[in-house]
């Protein structure tokens, strides 16, 4: 098994910054992609943001130009910064990690979230 744990979420006023963290660890043989969705209350979730085992990184529109995915592969983390923060980015942000488990099995894993709130 796999298991993700986010860190870094919380309260912060219209155009502030919050990094989130995510951390996998486990039984597995690599990891793929990486990255991060949100979902507010209401809304379906969104996927965020993603990057590769080889560095590629996709975006939504709604981020692009305000949140920076990045990753360590050694430490098999994944980092989300996030500036410019908006009310409508409030959501609770959980890490995925697509794992190698097995010679044939490839697994999507998804932490447990971190609320992120944006507001005066």
């Amino acid at each position: 098994q796999v298991h993700l744990m986010e860190s870094g979420g919380g309260l912060v006023q219209p155009g502030g910054s919050l990094r989130l963290s995510c951390a996998a660890s486990g039984s597995f043989l690599w990891i793929y992609a990486m990255g991060w969705y949100r979902q507010a209350p209401g809304k379906q979730r969104e996927l965020v943001a993603n990057i590769s085992d080889g560095g590629g990184t996709t975006y939504a529109d709604s981020v692009k130009g305000r949140f920076t995915i990045s990753r360590d592969y050694f430490k098999n983390m994944v980092y989300l910064q996030m500036n410019s923060l908006k009310p409508e980015d409030t959501a609770v942000y959980y890490c995925h990690a697509d794992c190698q488990i097995s010679k044939a099995v490839v697994e999507e894993f998804r932490g447990q979230g971190t609320q992120v709130t944006i507001s005066s």
